[in-house]
């Protein structure tokens, strides 16, 4: 039968505002430099090539074999959890939560990230977000129905943001600022200082603070990356994201929390009381096992923070293909943490755009990375590389690219 007033579209006119999926476009390039016989070195996606420590596997596996863990878990998560990660950010961070009130597990920091704004927000509500930033941050807001307003990240400043820079009015009008510090894709750094300007800010104004601290384990060069509750008066302002993906390379476990303003906490628990069951037990208990090998690790004089030395892992990555490519001609500038590298287009590409250099990149070397414009409109011109794989594949990727740039360079 016929629909009345003609054919209907079971599309939500919503999901137009989320552009496309960078990460399923660059999949249908390397589908087609694979059958065009490329080996293909996958820089894009930054996902962990390793797994958790054995310890943490155990601790799954052992809890998957008891028949009482199928049941629903709970969506606050299990006070094991809470407890534990309660314990860490005291741990790593010198701050005390309230496992109870300010802390909720997540399917991992995505999930968080994702329905935070329908929480917290309602529709046309205006949060600002940053340029570039990792692409659910404005996707969230399509979701949920809000504005955004784009808050640029330069090179000149580091990409940090420059919080003067934000109209009066825009501070007025916002719900929440979130911020990505180090970043994805631009790993800026910052100290204290700077998240207690931002406290000071939001309280003034009255915005809610949200910070995504996936990569607070991936420092280098001595940089510890700092929690914004180490910033007076936060607590109350504040809310931060943490992941499990790549601190324990812990990826597709989907496990991670939200700490912070109970305020803000207990509105995602209400809202994600609704929409799910909670996070598998098993996953849980693996997670309990990840931050106590981390902190009994720390204690006994082992690697930062304790977790399996993820940091130094990439820090060596990070060295290694960067020193290479800069002996194939393109200086790419050392990110001061996170597990990718963010540079410009190479002398001799800068007449292309980012997706026209990724994509003759793949086509030409089989080597795969991600143009900078799928983050906002300030990442043209720019590429994201993943520091991903093992220290052999980083460098023939990086005499590849030489290659490349050497045999096509304008």
């Amino acid at each position: 039968m016929e629909a009345i007033g003609g054919k209907r579209s079971w599309r939500a006119d919503k999901l137009d505002h989320l552009g496309s999926s960078i990460f399923a476009e660059v999949g249908v390039w390397k589908a087609e430099a694979r059958r065009n016989g490329r080996d293909i070195i996958d820089l894009s996606i930054g996902s962990p090539d390793l797994g958790p420590s054995e310890e943490i596997r155990r601790a799954l596996a052992e809890s998957a074999m008891k028949e009482t863990s199928y049941s629903y878990p709970g969506t606050p998560g299990t006070t094991a959890l809470r407890q534990a990660a309660a314990e860490w950010m005291r741990y790593r961070f010198g701050v005390e939560l309230n496992p109870r009130e300010e802390i909720v597990s997540l399917m991992g920091s995505q999930d968080g990230l994702s329905h935070l704004a329908q929480a917290v927000c309602d529709p046309g509500d205006l949060a600002i977000v940053p340029n570039p930033g990792y692409p659910i941050y404005t996707g969230a807001l399509a979701l949920a129905g809000l504005r955004s307003w784009l808050l640029p990240l330069r090179e000149e400043n580091g990409f940090l943001p420059d919080l003067t820079a934000i109209p009066e009015e825009v501070w007025r009008e916002a719900r929440f600022i979130l911020l990505n510090i180090p970043g994805n894709p631009a790993s800026a750094r910052a100290d204290l200082a700077f998240f207690e300007r931002l406290i000071a800010y939001a309280k003034r104004y009255g915005v809610l603070v949200v910070h995504d601290l996936a990569y607070s384990e991936m420092g280098f060069d001595g940089y510890r990356p700092v929690s914004i509750f180490q910033a007076e008066g936060a607590l109350e302002q504040a809310v931060e994201f943490h992941s499990f993906s790549k601190s324990f390379n812990m990826a597709g476990c989907r496990i991670g929390f939200l700490a912070g303003n109970r305020e803000a906490v207990g509105a995602l628990r209400e809202l994600k009381e609704n929409i799910d069951f909670g996070v598998f037990e098993p996953v849980q208990e693996a997670a309990v096992a990840a931050l106590r090998q981390a902190m009994a690790a720390g204690e006994a004089g082992g690697p930062d923070a304790g977790s399996a030395g993820v940091g130094r892992l990439y820090e060596r990555r990070r060295d290694l293909l960067i020193e290479a490519l800069a002996r194939e001609g393109w200086a790419v500038p050392k990110p001061a943490a996170t597990m990718f590298a963010w540079t410009r287009l190479p002398e001799g590409f800068r007449h292309l755009s980012s997706r026209e250099f990724a994509r003759g990149l793949l086509a030409a070397t089989g080597v795969a990375v991600i143009p900078g414009d799928a983050f906002g409109s300030e990442g043209e011109g720019y590429v994201r590389i993943a520091l991903v794989g093992g220290e052999e594949r980083l460098l023939t990727a990086a005499k590849r690219i030489g290659g490349y740039l050497r045999e096509n360079a304008k």
